[in-house]
Order: C-alpha cells, then structure tokens, then sequence
C-alpha cells in the first residue's frame, strides 16, 4: 500500500507540471498571425484579478524611473547624444511603427530608448515600451544594427504579447496550486512532499517562460522584418550568444530561456514567413537577396 501512495504522489506531482491548458501546449485556442502561432492577448478573468494590466504598467514606469535616476547618479546612463544612443533610437524609430499589429496599446504607448553602461550581455522592454540595452551586450558581441533590431524586436515583443502579465498570473496559481496539492499529498502518504510539489510547480512555470521566449523571437524577428532589418540576423544572434555561454550555460529544462539551438532551428523554419516581410521591405525580391554577413566572435566571446 505504500508504494501504491508512493507511485500516485508522484503522478499527481507529475501533474501539476504535465497539466498545463491545451492552448499553452501548442494544440488549441492559439491564433495564427503572419504565419506565427501566439496565444490570444487576452488572457480572462483570473489573469485581470492578478495582474491588472493599469497597475503593472504604473509599477513598470516607476521602476523604469528609478532606475534611470539611479544610473544617472552612478554615472552610467549613456547621454542622448552618444552615437550608440542614437543609434538604438534610429532603430527603434523604424520598429516601433510595426508593433501596433501585435498589441493595439502600442499605439498610446510613450516608447523611450536608453543605453546603460555596464558589462552586463542584456537589454529589456518594459510594459509601455520602456526600453533599456547595456552596453555589454552590443561590444561584446559586436552587434550589427540587424542583430541589434533582432535583440529589440525580442525584447518588445515581451511587452506586446503580455508576457510579464502572464508570467506573473501563471506564477501565483501554480504556487498556491502547488502549496494546497503538496500538502494534501503529504497528509495522505504521509511523506513529506511539499519540496517536491514546490519544485513541480516552478518546472511549470519555467515552461511557460521558455514558450514565451520562443513567442518573442519570432515576433520580434517579423517586427524587425518589416522595418528594413535582416531576420537572419536571428541566426548569427544565438550563434554568437551561444559561444559565448559555451561555458557554464544552464540545461534548458532549468533554464526560463530555451537552448540556442532550439531557438535558431525554430528561426530557420519561419524564414519561409520572414524573409519575404524583409524583401518587400527592401522592394526586392528573396531570392535577390544578398547573403547575411555578421561580425564574429571567438568561443570566449572575443571578437575575430
């Protein structure tokens, strides 16, 4: 009888991972827009009551504020008239009129682009269009203005598709779901199992995290397409984000980011999709189209 208690515990663990919704797994209730599969923006009841979409967005701007404060104190916010800064805001400037057609909000948005100095390989877009890169991340890698539109029109699709809203919701459910089931589980086998239930729980959620990391490439690759920049420009980007964490990078099951490899195969199978929004926008055709060409990194991200 004990191993008859143990084997439905960890089924019922199992669950709680294996669970998710049909439209979360792929199989329904997804809309497909421009040839790329996304769940719906909106994301009902539950997700209103937990994440207001009015109070994260005042949350992000006071955030966002602060940290701009901050960096100026330090001395690390780059000022408006670096080329680099200029730069990101000449590229954002033709992105930014693209993303309407994957959030109607962006429309009201009031977008602004800062550059930070720091090693750090990151950049963010925080809901309203609060965008930040760092510098570690453009000379690091030696980005073109393609694989830097690749970074922006990852990090903005985040925003318009929600993804901090949901992460958030999907968060306090399945903690709570997992508290109340790792409890019940425990007082029925009477094994302690609410390490176990609590680890279940934060698998489910870094599944969805590695979804929407997917969801954002593709997004902001068709976003960066039809403003003028190259989306195989997403190739040469995980390429050299990959030699760069040839050390040290986390298995992606641990991981809220998929593996680079998954990334790029997933970019290559939407090129069919992708290249002709670039072409057009070149007023060209495919197959007229010049090879990429990108700057190269060594395996310890030094350039060659």
């Amino acid at each position: 009888m004990n191993k008859l208690r143990q084997a439905l515990a960890v089924l019922a663990l199992c669950g709680i991972v294996h669970a998710a919704p049909a439209q979360d797994r792929g199989q329904k209730g997804q809309v497909v827009q421009d040839g790329i599969a996304v769940k719906p923006l909106k994301g009902g009841f539950l997700r209103d009551l937990l994440a207001p979409e009015g109070k994260m967005d005042k949350e992000a701007g006071q955030q966002y504020t602060a940290l701009l404060g901050q960096a100026q104190q330090k001395g690390v916010l780059v000022p408006a008239g670096d080329p680099q800064v200029k730069r990101l805001r000449a590229i954002a400037q033709r992105i930014i009129p693209h993303t309407a057609r994957w959030n109607q909000d962006a429309q009201q948005w009031k977008w602004q682009v800062n550059l930070l100095q720091s090693d750090q390989v990151n950049a963010f877009c925080m809901p309203g269009g609060r965008i930040a890169f760092f510098t570690g991340i453009i000379d690091k890698l030696r980005l073109t203005d393609d694989e830097i539109a690749a970074v922006m029109g990852h990090e903005i699709a985040h925003a318009l598709r929600e993804h901090g809203r949901d992460r958030q919701a999907k968060a306090t459910t399945t903690g709570v779901a997992s508290s109340v089931i790792g409890a019940a589980i425990s007082a029925y086998t009477g094994y302690d199992l609410r390490g176990l239930a609590n680890t279940a729980g934060q698998l489910y959620v870094l599944k969805f995290s590695r979804d929407e990391e997917r969801e954002a490439d593709l997004v902001g690759l068709d976003i960066a397409a039809r403003a003028g920049y190259d989306p195989r420009a997403g190739i040469a980007l995980w390429n050299k984000m990959a030699a760069l964490n040839q050390r040290g990078a986390p298995i992606e099951l641990l991981s809220t980011h998929p593996g680079g490899a998954h990334r790029i195969e997933q970019i290559q199978s939407h090129m069919n999709v992708l290249l002709p929004l670039y072409a057009r926008s070149r007023n060209t055709s495919v197959d007229r189209l010049p090879a990429y060409r990108s700057t190269q990194t060594g395996s310890n991200g030094a350039v060659r």
